[in-house]
Parts: C-alpha cells; structure tokens; sequence
C-alpha cells in the first residue's frame, strides 16, 4: 500500500508538470515567471524535477520509496545546479555561435551544428564538473549527518568518492554518449524550454542509471544531471 501510495502521488507530481505546459494559459504565465526571473526558476525546475528522478531511481533499485536523510537539502543542492545551468546554456549556446561566426568552429549559420558544438563542448568541460559539484554536495550533507555536524575535511570528500565509476561511467560514459546527444538536441530549442526539458531529462537519467545499477549490482553510481 505504501508504495502504491508513493506511486500515486509521484506520478501525480509528474501529471501537474504536463498540465502546466498543457495548458495554454499556464503554460504562458509560467514561461513568463521563469523568462523574469531566470535563476529562482531554474532553481525550483531541478530543485522539484531532478528530485524526482533521484526518488524514482531509488524505486526502481529499491523496489520501495525512500525519502534519504537530508532530503530537503538534497533538493536544495539540485536548486543550486539548476541556477548554475540556467547561466551555462548561455554561455555555451552563445559561445558556439561566436566561435562559428568568427571562424574557430565550422558549419556557421547551421542551426543543427550550433546545437551540436554547443553542447559537446560544455559536457566536456563544465559536465564533468557539475557532477563533482554535485557529489560533493550530497556528501556534505551525508557526513554531517554521519559526523553530527563534526568538522569535515577535503580528505573526507575525495575518499568517499568512487572515482573509478565517476570516471568511467559518469565522464566517458554518460557525458559522451547520453548528455553530447541530448543536450544538442535541448540546444535545438527555443531558450525558454531548454533549462526545463534538462531539468526533465534528469527524470530519465534516474531510470537509466537504477536499471543499469540493478542490473549490474555495482557499488554507488553517481546519479546526476543537467
């Protein structure tokens, strides 16, 4: 019953979501909330969406809701990224433009390879970043729940890390082969749509990344998006 429950109301969370983009009239007001004020709405997009996709993860390996500990905190550090990728599909949708305008990148005037360069170049370089922003901050949260508000170090962060899935999946794997794909086609867009449908992709990674953990059985499997 409990997770029948718990199915319910995330799918329920999911069902507002669609309707709100739906529907005409909300739709518009929404847009133009989020168009004023760019970074609170990238802030509740990840805040509310990626939380999801971390809670259906867990489902789905699970086979039971589990709301973690530091919950809210959690939701809160995904509000952060949200900000911060607000500001990145700028930059980097802006820069590729530049880059093809004045000759350092070819195809100038290509929609298709502006989106493509655009987001190649920031899952190389700001990507593999964010998911270490990410950890770190999970791992904040974890340990001082662990250490009851002790004193934490650097040292704690970087031995709790699994740096060889990091690396392997998260960098080679998932930034190359799942995000360069679909953040190209994010970048093919209108602007006001592309914080919102990555904040939605990370609904799908969740899936992604519980299938290929309870698949596999592997130790922790960074779980993150943008």
């Amino acid at each position: 019953m409990k997770n029948k429950k718990g199915d319910f109301l995330w799918g329920f969370a999911l069902l507002i979501w669609i309707l709100i983009l739906a529907i005409p009239h909300s739709r518009v007001v929404f847009i133009g909330v989020t168009d004023a004020h760019p970074y609170m709405g990238g802030f509740f997009k990840f805040c509310i969406l990626a939380t999801m996709g971390d809670l259906l993860g867990v489902r789905i390996l699970k086979n039971e809701w589990i709301i973690p500990k530091g919950f809210i905190f959690k939701a809160i550090v995904w509000g952060i990224l949200g900000m911060m990728i607000t500001l990145v599909f700028t930059v980097f949708a802006a820069g590729a433009v530049a880059a093809q305008t004045s000759g350092k990148l070819p195809f100038a005037g290509s929609k298709l390879a502006q989106a493509f360069f655009g987001s190649a170049i920031m899952n190389l370089t700001f990507g593999p970043m964010m998911y270490i922003y990410h950890k770190f901050g999970d791992l904040f949260i974890d340990l001082k729940y662990e250490k009851k508000g002790g004193k934490l170090t650097v040292k704690d962060f970087v031995d709790r890390v699994d740096w060889y899935t990091i690396v392997s999946f998260s960098w080679i794997k998932t930034c190359t082969l799942v995000w360069i794909p679909c953040h190209t086609v994010v970048f093919l867009l209108p602007p006001q749509y592309r914080v919102l449908a990555s904040a939605f992709l990370s609904i799908l990674l969740g899936i992604l990344v519980a299938v290929s953990k309870k698949g596999s059985q592997k130790p922790e499997i960074l779980v993150a998006s943008f």
